[in-house]
């Protein structure tokens, strides 16, 4: 049997360190805390064959549980919506899968076309005027969007609500780690939206930006038109997280003023697959299109008088201007781009509404099926995620819920101490009635329990 995999050799390894000056493969992760090192060999048997070790991962990995095996509640920044079956047929297309970064656009148009499609449909959906080529994800594309109000304005304090993804605040605060002069103002939450009383006091002349998720992390809509009055006159800017779907239904954020929205195309196209890859989108007025980290492609003619695209305003990007680099991200997710561009294109502006409609209405049933049946549903517009509380801890609940064939809601006592016992929930197109009915029948049964 032939091997797909030949390892370096020792005398590789040797050569290789030697070159760069290391004494030891160790040496090279020498930054990682010892803490969190593997301190023990994996648990497979020495010179295992190959055909045997497959034959095992394979049964660890069929104990999965997947939207395939149950049905799913689970929400919380990645959703389980319909994909129209052209995406995968079209993403599975080999000038399309082993696509890299499109520098030659004379041999690159189809890839550059594209992006700068996804580009479009991102600027239609949010109504701002210039979109990139997409990050790597939504959260990624929120911490840039702050660093950037930083540098815009000179100024060093930004105002977050905490109804952002808690992930999204924490990655924020890796960022700004390195810049002690830079402040991160939290605005607490009024039941599950802003607080818009305190958010109104901490915004003042020294903000960088206000900074709000629309829908937000705990399903409800926020008051954007409100929350933009604070900031007239201030010189600070708006940066919106925005569930792109959403967008088919709800006012898009530059209709009410934004400066920065941002957010993940996971919901089209892109599958729930364990959390990732994903891909963000990161659109701005036209004043701030020179400061956009990432790539931008750009539509242009030849000499002949034809539609061509090229990568355009790449002195922002870090491979070409390094430390004056506007970001460290210079690359994009081309290929989830194109499965959302595919999805968006598919479904058209009345689909996209269409499932955006579905998913307020079966939030929302079951938000009543839940308060008739006796739970407390904390109040909020809600798009398709709501706040339930629970007479138990979720973690419990939701292994109950996985024995009966469910993935439940998600645990936000992992998100904030004061949400314990709190269950976020996802209602999409996806769901039948039968199944809300079902879930919140299991439900009221397992809390009730003891």
């Amino acid at each position: 049997m032939s091997h797909r995999y030949i390892p370096l050799t020792e005398k590789d390894k040797k050569e290789m360190l030697d070159k760069i000056g290391a004494s030891s493969i160790n040496e090279l992760f020498g930054d990682v805390p010892e803490d969190i090192l593997l301190n023990r060999d994996l648990n497979i048997a020495s010179g295992e064959a190959e055909t045997s070790l497959l034959r095992r991962l394979n049964t660890i990995a069929n104990k999965n549980v997947t939207k395939e095996t149950h049905t799913s509640f689970l929400g919380a920044g990645v959703y389980d919506h319909y994909a129209p079956a052209v995406v995968d047929a079209m993403i599975s297309r080999s000038e399309f899968y082993t696509a890299y970064t499109p520098y030659q656009p004379e041999i690159s148009q189809g890839e550059l076309q594209a992006i700068f499609e996804f580009q479009t449909l991102i600027c239609e959906l949010t109504d701002m005027d210039v979109a990139n080529s997409s990050m790597y994800d939504g959260i990624t594309s929120f911490a840039e969007a702050c660093i950037l109000a930083f540098n815009h304005t000179k100024k060093n304090k930004i105002v977050v609500s905490k109804g952002l993804h808690y992930q999204a605040l924490q990655v924020l605060k890796t960022y700004v780690k390195v810049r002690e002069e830079f402040e991160i103002v939290e605005v607490d939450l009024d039941g599950t939206i802003t607080d818009l009383e305190k958010l109104e006091q901490a915004v003042d002349d020294e903000t960088a930006a206000v900074a709000v998720q629309y829908p937000n992390f705990y399903g409800s809509i926020e008051d954007l038109e409100k929350i933009q009055s604070f900031i007239e006159g201030k010189k600070a800017l708006f940066i919106v997280y925005a569930n792109p779907l959403a967008l088919g239904l709800l006012t898009p954020p530059g209709s009410f003023g934004a400066d920065i929205v941002v957010g993940d195309t996971q919901p089209f196209g892109i599958p729930t697959q364990f959390g990732g890859p994903h891909c963000g989108y990161f659109a701005t007025t036209k004043k701030l299109m020179r400061k956009v980290p990432g790539r931008l492609v750009g539509q242009t003619q030849d000499d002949e008088g034809n539609r061509g695209f090229v990568l355009t305003l790449q002195a922002r990007e870090q491979h070409i201007r390094r430390d004056k680099a506007t970001s460290n991200i210079c690359s994009n997710q081309a290929l989830n781009a194109l499965a959302s561009s595919i999805a968006m294109s598919a479904l058209g502006k009345q689909g996209i509404y269409d499932i955006a409609v579905q998913n307020l209405e079966h939030a929302n049933y079951a938000k009543k099926q839940f308060k008739d049946n006796g739970f407390e549903v904390l109040d909020g517009t809600s798009f398709n995620e709501f706040v339930v509380k629970f007479d138990q801890p979720i973690k419990e609940i939701n292994k109950k819920l996985a024995e009966e064939g469910f993935i439940g809601g998600f645990d936000l006592g992992e998100a904030s101490t004061d949400f314990e016992n709190h269950m976020l929930i996802a209602v999409t197109e996806l769901r039948t009635k039968d199944e809300i009915d079902t879930f919140v029948k299991k439900a009221g049964e397992l809390n009730g329990s003891k």
